[in-house]
């Protein structure tokens, strides 16, 4: 089981991936006016005009953020300029480094909740990485039937009460980096496996009933911090190591 070190890392200048490295990101997506200036400056005309499309100028502006930095990311680890990027989507969403090239040296995920953001980058396996704002649900349990699997249903209800939330928050997280990872977005049954759930127990991928094999091909690791957010991160390997890096306080 690979663990997240309790302490998230200074960000060096110029990051590499290691052999069976996993390297995360986190960044604040609240940026001073000339640090959004300088991100949205980078950006292609369409991700422009999907800023503009957003109600609220928060969640535009949190939008231009999290894209300038994951080309910003993207461009430390490739040596490329961030504007220079482009990518592509599979059938299901799920955006890749349109370049040959690129998309063989360096796969990536990324997520975002609130004023929080998740960069996830791998050289060598597919990755999904989830991360979800902790609030009260008002139909949680309605909306768990739904998702969960039926194991999942049972254990979110023998929680006691005041740690159903973050249970249901774990589960989420948990199932939906699986399913980012797949590449297969929520195409793919949610019932079909299970995920653990429980605070303080770790994130693991219990079951599968569609490929009893899916067990032994992925990894799932729990990101969370502090009890603000839940996040996950799934890889499509057993045998990695994990640097956790700190955007908002990158070395200079």
């Amino acid at each position: 089981m690979t663990t997240v070190p309790s302490l998230w890392r200074l960000a060096p200048v110029r990051p590499r991936l290691g052999e069976n490295e996993v390297h995360v990101w986190r960044a604040d997506l609240d940026q001073p006016p000339a640090t959004l200036q300088a991100l949205f400056a980078i950006l292609t005309e369409d991700e422009r005009s999907r800023s503009a499309r957003f109600c609220f100028a928060r969640d535009a502006e949190r939008f231009v953020v999290a894209r300038g930095l994951l080309r910003t990311i993207l461009g430390l680890y490739l040596q490329e300029q961030p504007a220079r990027l482009r990518f592509r989507y599979n059938a299901f969403g799920k955006p890749e480094l349109s370049t040959p090239a690129d998309r063989q040296s360096l796969r990536f995920n990324i997520s975002h909740s609130q004023n929080q953001a998740l960069f996830a980058l791998s050289s060598e396996w597919e990755i999904g990485v989830d991360i979800e704002y902790v609030r009260e649900v008002f139909d949680m349990r309605e909306l768990a039937d739904c998702v969960f699997s039926p194991y999942e249903v049972s254990a979110l209800r023998v929680l006691p009460a005041y740690e159903q939330t973050q249970a249901f928050f774990n589960c989420w997280t948990r199932k939906e980096a699986y399913v980012k990872a797949r590449g297969e977005g929520f195409s793919f049954p949610l019932d079909c496996f299970d995920v653990s759930l429980a605070p303080g127990e770790p994130a693991v991928l219990l079951s599968h009933r569609q490929d009893p094999r899916e067990m032994q091909r992925w990894s799932l690791c729990d990101l969370s911090s502090d009890s603000s957010y839940a996040s996950a991160l799934v890889v499509e390997s057993q045998y990695w190591r994990i640097q956790c890096w700190d955007w908002n306080n990158r070395l200079a």
